[in-house]
């Protein structure tokens, strides 16, 4: 699948709690995202940047407005529909969500499984990926054995793994030296350039203040304030 853009069109986000009082964690947001391109949502804890990524992964619906992909309405599709567009999104998630049963190889491979090809070039594509991440000596290692810092690594080697069209990261340098942070934005920078759609979200100084992105949006109480193009951003 190939996307040129993700459109968020009036969106809000109200929970309700077991007392009946209600939260807006998102309040009518309207934001584009572009193939080729890195956005970064940056803010307090709480501002409701992590909402904003599980929405365009179709992990939750939004209570008002739509999410559209190439004009196509995600946030309206049935789960069963919902979870084929999945398939075209690599997620990583804050506390990276892997399987403690697995392999960090196993974990790396699974996104690819459904997918076509042999299992050898699947598992070269693991394998390649973890490499890219500093992670190639974890590939038999029991994820619930790793550290912080290797999870996260392997949870992004799955999000990358299969070349997704939409690439969401939730503070994917969270756990990170500077060594392996700069390996980050390498393999982000790479998604950007084979014309995913990356969508970032930190609270790092060093995403903030590295080339990496090529449009900045703050969002604070739910509210997204226009974006700006990123004044450090190479476009070589």
């Amino acid at each position: 699948m190939t996307l040129t853009r993700m459109d968020v069109r009036s969106v809000s986000l109200v929970r309700t709690n077991r007392g009946g009082a209600t939260a807006t964690l998102l309040d009518a947001v309207d934001v584009s995202f572009r193939a080729g391109a890195v956005s970064l949502l940056v803010g307090p804890t709480g501002a409701g940047k992590t909402t904003l990524l599980h929405l365009l992964g179709g992990l939750i619906r939004p209570t008002t407005g739509e999410i559209l992909a190439d004009d196509d309405p995600v946030s309206r599709w049935t789960a069963a529909h919902r979870d084929r567009w999945r398939r075209q999104t690599g997620l990583l998630f804050q506390r990276a969500e892997l399987i403690d049963d697995l392999s960090a190889g196993e974990n790396v491979l699974a996104p690819l499984i459904p997918r076509p090809g042999t299992l050898a070039t699947k598992i070269d594509a693991s394998r390649r990926t973890l490499a890219s991440l500093d992670a190639a000596h974890l590939e038999r290692q029991p994820v619930r054995n790793l550290s912080g810092g290797e999870r996260q690594r392997v949870a992004l080697a799955r999000a990358l793994v299969a070349d997704p069209a939409l690439l969401l990261l939730d503070e994917p340098t969270a756990h990170q030296d500077d060594t392996r942070c700069e390996l980050i934005l390498d393999v982000v920078t790479a998604a950007d350039r084979r014309g995913a759609i990356v969508v970032v979200a930190s609270h790092d100084a060093r995403i903030v203040s590295s080339e990496v992105a090529d449009a900045v949006y703050a969002l604070d109480g739910g509210r997204l304030s226009p974006g700006d193009t990123n004044p450090g951003h190479s476009t070589s």
